[in-house]
This record gives structure tokens, C-alpha cells and sequence, in this order.
């Protein structure tokens, strides 16, 4: 059985940086681009919410609270859930990722209440799978510091009890941290998994000191490599040194060398046969020779070695990346075609329901071609009324929902593209217009006289 993930922290200020992280904004370093399409956004915003940092806001302004939030308050908590590396390829090779994102949702809705998350992330271009899920402390009840105000001298106003307030303290205590460990356990346990070791020593790594770690660690390895640069060059003038030395030493010898011989012949003039001084030098001068010849051979050797462990190194290298990158070119080519043949197949369906629809439904033909005559019309801007109240009729087929009049939206707009043979220029008057049908904008403009989004 594999280990979940379940890690909390909280976040100061707007926490701007998190969510360009979390929304790909700005691609980390640790993540691979060509997968960045397969993450997932868990929960929609509101209307006009366009981030998670706006997210959060709207549901501060929303919440009803009656203090001032501070500019440094803890106004989130992050929430990093997973688990092993291995068992979240088993869950995803299964086909359980949908189900294991959908209890994960579950759970935190559960635990700290569905209107204060405001934000879910699935995360699939790094090395495992991970959701980010943002929480918005809000919570109710007195608060811990009241007794201690009340023995103060200072009086504070009281509020009541069950007012709402910003407070990361009250979830995130030291009991609470350890039972969301328990509970969070417990809801994974049907994708065999199990909490960690309680008061296991090991830690979390953020991912901002993740990234301060690998520079730290570029840092150390571009200093080893000047080292050894440093090291080999020194090395190499040492060489070329000791070389010198030993030529110099070499002439120097066969000058003693010569002198010794001239001054044995010259004292074999006067019946000496010995001259012990010149000998004893140029012995001294052979041995120096002999010295400097095993230095050169060290350096030559230790050059030679660093040499074959910088190839080597090297070599690995290259081969880790060109297999790393091969896995994933494969990876990416199976996917695309899955991918692919999906959306050739959701075609195939689409099309098949569009001649039904277009054989059977007057409205919904009627609203085609409403579609179809707009786009085609150079001069007319929008839908006129009765236009209007085809397509509506078609949405309320579909349901009654903001997300299904979307779903019907989408299906009207793509039966008119493929039955019309709409050119790029129709095809986006064709989109624009759908859509503010759909968003209700054409109501808006009834209702309080500007113009919609052309």
C-alpha cells in the first residue's frame, strides 16, 4: 500500500505568485511543456472571476465578515494532496483519476465547507499527478484569545458568538493538522492507500524552496567545474614547467658531465684518476632529473584520469536525457493520437446527432438556420427577436442550467459551421453571437439599453 499526500500551508497577502503557478501563467522549470494541456481546472469561477487570487477576494466580500482584513493576514491556505509516484500512475492507468479528483473535492467540501473552496487544481506536466486546492478559512464560533481580552484591562467590543471570521489559526492547529491526516487517510483508503508514519521527521518541500535548492545546487556544480578547469589548467603549466626544468637540468648535466671528464683527463695528467666533486653533483643532478620525470608522469596521469571521468560523466548525461527525452516524444505521440481519434469520434457522434436533430426537431432546424443566415449576412450585425427565441427554445431543451445552455450552445454553433460551410470570418460572427445568446446579453441589452460584445 502506497502513502497520500496531504499537505497545508498558509499564504499571505494575494498570494500572486502561487496562482501563476498554479494557472501555468508562468511554466515552472520542473514541469514539461508538451503535458501543460492535459491539467485540469477542478472548480469554474464565478462570473467575472478570472483568477484564483480573484477567487479568493470574491468570497472575502462575499463572506459577510466584520473586521478589516489586514494587508498581511493569511487570507488562504494552500492544500497540496497526492500520493506516491507509483501509485498515482496505478490510479490513472486504472481509469480512477476522475474519481479519485471528484472525492477529493468531496472531502474538503466535507471538512471545511463547500463555499470556502474556492479553487481546484489537477496538475499533470510534473513528474506525478497533484491537485491544488485553495481554502478560504472562513469559520465561526467565539474566538481562543476572548478570555484573555475579557482579563485585560483593555475592553474590546463583543461580538456574537456565531459571527464569521478570517482565521487560519483555528484550522490549522496542531490537533486539527493531525485529524485532517486521519480523515484525509481514511476517504483514500478505497485507491489503497494509508497515512504516513505519524510523527515521521520528513517534510514537505515547498515548491519555492524547491526552486531555491536547484539554484543553490547550479550554483555548487558550476563552482566544481571552475575548480577543476582551474585545476587542469594549473596542471598543464605545471607540466610544461617541470619540462622546461628538466631540459635545463638535462644541459646542465652533460655540462658537469664534460667538465668531469675533462677534469679526470687532466688530473690523470698528474696521476690523480678521480675527481669525487663533479661525480657526486652529477649523481645529485640525476636523481633531481629522475624526480621531476615521476612528477610529469603523475600530472600526465591525473590529467588523463580527469579527462576519462568528465567523458564519462558526460556520456551518462547525454544518454539519461536522449532516453528521458524519448520517453517522453513516446508519450506525447500516444497521447496526441488518443487524443486525436477522440476528437474524431465525438465528431462522428456530433454529426450523427445534428442529422437527427435536423431531421426530426423543427426548433432546433429552425435555430441552424437562424444561425446559418446571421453568419452568411455581411450587413446585419445580430439576431433579431424571433432568431433569438429559436435558440432559446433549443437551450431549454438541453436543460435548464447555465452549464447545459452552454453544452446546447456549443452543439448549435458546431451543426451550423459543418451544415453551413462557414469561412473563418462567419464562423466567428456565428460563435460571438451564440455565446450572447447564451450569457443572457441580448436580455441585458432589452433590459437596460447598451450595446453587447461585437
Amino acid at each position: 500500500m502506497g502513502f497520500v499526500v496531504l499537505h497545508m500551508e498558509k499564504a499571505h497577502g494575494s498570494d500572486s505568485g502561487t496562482t501563476a503557478h498554479i494557472e501555468r501563467s508562468i511554466i515552472p522549470k520542473n514541469a514539461d511543456p508538451t503535458r501543460t494541456h492535459l491539467n485540469r481546472r477542478l472548480i469554474e469561477y464565478p462570473d467575472r472571476v478570472k483568477d484564483r487570487s480573484a477567487a479568493i477576494q470574491r468570497r472575502l466580500e462575499e463572506a459577510g465578515l466584520t473586521r478589516k482584513v489586514g494587508s498581511n493576514q493569511v487570507r488562504a491556505i494552500r492544500i497540496n494532496v497526492s500520493a506516491t509516484h507509483e501509485d498515482m500512475e496505478r490510479i490513472q492507468r486504472e481509469g480512477r483519476l476522475n474519481e479519485w479528483c471528484a472525492d477529493n473535492l468531496r472531502y474538503f467540501a466535507d471538512t471545511f465547507g463547500k463555499e470556502n473552496i474556492v479553487a481546484a487544481h489537477l496538475h499533470m506536466d510534473e513528474k506525478t499527478p497533484h491537485m491544488h486546492v485553495t481554502l478560504v478559512p472562513i469559520v465561526k464560533g467565539e474566538r481562543k484569545r476572548r478570555k484573555r481580552e475579557e482579563q485585560a484591562k483593555k475592553r474590546y467590543r463583543k461580538k456574537p458568538a456565531d459571527s464569521v471570521r478570517l482565521c487560519a489559526d483555528d484550522i490549522m492547529s496542531r490537533l486539527k493538522l493531525k485529524s485532517y491526516q486521519d480523515s484525509y487517510a481514511a476517504a483514500m483508503a478505497k485507491y489503497g492507500l494509508q497515512r504516513g508514519i505519524d510523527g515521521s521527521e520528513a517534510r514537505h518541500v515547498s515548491t519555492q524552496q524547491y526552486y531555491r535548492d536547484i539554484k543553490r545546487q547550479t550554483k555548487e556544480l558550476k563552482a566544481e567545474v571552475v575548480e577543476l578547469q582551474e585545476q587542469k589548467d594549473t596542471a598543464r603549466e605545471e607540466l610544461t614547467r617541470t619540462k622546461k626544468e628538466i631540459q635545463t637540468e638535462r644541459l646542465k648535466g652533460a655540462a658537469t658531465t664534460a667538465a668531469a671528464n675533462i677534469a679526470e683527463s687532466v688530473g690523470s695528467l698528474f696521476g690523480s684518476n678521480k675527481v669525487k666533486t663533479p661525480e657526486r653533483e652529477n649523481a645529485a643532478l640525476h636523481r633531481e632529473v629522475a624526480t621531476h620525470g615521476e612528477a610529469i608522469e603523475a600530472l600526465q596521469t591525473r590529467i588523463q584520469t580527469m579527462q576519462n571521468d568528465h567523458h564519462r560523466e558526460r556520456m551518462e548525461l547525454e544518454a539519461k536525457n536522449l532516453s528521458e527525452l524519448s520517453r517522453k516524444e513516446a508519450a506525447h505521440t500516444e497521447e496526441t493520437t488518443r487524443l486525436k481519434n477522440r476528437i474524431l469520434w465525438q465528431n462522428h457522434i456530433i454529426g450523427c446527432l445534428s442529422f437527427l436533430l435536423l431531421k426530426t426537431s423543427d426548433i432546433f432546424r429552425k435555430a441552424v438556420h437562424g444561425i446559418i443566415r446571421l453568419a452568411r449576412d455581411y450587413y446585419k450585425p445580430r439576431f433579431d427577436t424571433e432568431q433569438v427565441s429559436d435558440i432559446k427554445s433549443v437551450l431549454n431543451l438541453f436543460g435548464d442550467d447555465k452549464q447545459s445552455h452552454r453544452a446546447a450552445g456549443d452543439f448549435l454553433y458546431i451543426t451550423a459551421t459543418q451544415k453551413g460551410k462557414l469561412d473563418n470570418r462567419e464562423q466567428i460572427k456565428a460563435r460571438r453571437e451564440v455565446d450572447n445568446v447564451v450569457e443572457g446579453r441580448y436580455d441585458q441589452q432589452q433590459k437596460r439599453g447598451f450595446s453587447m460584445r461585437r
